[in-house]
């Protein structure tokens, strides 16, 4: 019995797949150290997750009023800015 297009192509495909899964690329000893160098670079405070205050400094009153000023900043419309003309008599 003849095999139909659309069984032949899904044979080929799974067996596309099956090989690309079996076929694991070889990485040198220093791949991802670049990637590595930056993450920790980037770190500032290697034991910040330790902290357990870390909103020292400001009471709460004073915190959900700065908050509150921040959030009200966004409902009313920023002014236009008004253009620089400059006419030389002309």
């Amino acid at each position: 019995m003849a095999i139909g297009c659309k069984q032949a192509a899904c044979m080929a495909l799974s067996g596309m797949l099956l090989y690309g899964c079996g076929a694991t690329p070889r990485f040198d000893k220093q791949f991802g150290a670049a990637v590595r160098a930056n993450v920790a670079a980037q770190t500032l405070d290697p034991a910040a997750g330790a902290n357990r205050n870390p909103a020292v400094g400001m009471d709460g009153h004073t915190a959900i009023n700065v908050h509150g000023r921040y959030q009200d900043s966004f409902k009313a419309a920023e002014p236009p800015v008004q253009q620089l003309i400059i006419n030389n008599g002309k």
